[in-house]
C-alpha cells in the first residue's frame, strides 16, 4: 500500500436550500465557494466550498449524502474563532466550546439541514 499517494478527503454534505447554505458557510462560518455547478437551470446545486486548506462539497442532489452527517476540523484557535463567530451576532447560532477528555478543545455547531461540525484544536 505503500506506493499509493493519498490527498485529503472531501466530505459531502446534504443541503435543501441554497440561500441558507451560503448564509450559514459563507456568511456565518466564513468559507469562499470556489465553484457551483449545475446540470441545467432549475437543478440542484452542487457547490464547493473552501476555508484555508479545508474543502467541503455541498450538495442539493438526493442520495449524495445524509442529512445528520458530522465532520471534525482541526483549526489553530477554536477559542477565539467561537468568540469571532459569537461576534457576528448570528441568529441561528451561538456556539460555544469545551475541554474534552482527549485533550482537544471543541466547539460543535449544526447547519441548518442537520449536519454538524466540531471544529477542534489540540491543548498543549
Amino acid at each position: 500500500m505503500s506506493n499509493y499517494t493519498y490527498s485529503k478527503p472531501i466530505p459531502i454534505l446534504r443541503s435543501f436550500d441554497e440561500a441558507k447554505a451560503k448564509e450559514y458557510y459563507v456568511g456565518f462560518l466564513g468559507f469562499t465557494v470556489d465553484w457551483e455547478h449545475r446540470f441545467e437551470d432549475n437543478t440542484p446545486l452542487y457547490m464547493q466550498i473552501s476555508l484555508g486548506e479545508t474543502i467541503i462539497h455541498i450538495s442539493e442532489h438526493h442520495g449524495d449524502s445524509t442529512p445528520g452527517s458530522h465532520m471534525r476540523i482541526e483549526i489553530n484557535d477554536v477559542e477565539a474563532f467561537c468568540r469571532d463567530l459569537n461576534a457576528k451576532n448570528y441568529r441561528h447560532a451561538r456556539p460555544g466550546f469545551q475541554l474534552m477528555p482527549w485533550n482537544t478543545v471543541d466547539m460543535t455547531i449544526g447547519d441548518p439541514f442537520g449536519n454538524r461540525i466540531t471544529f477542534y484544536s489540540r491543548k498543549r
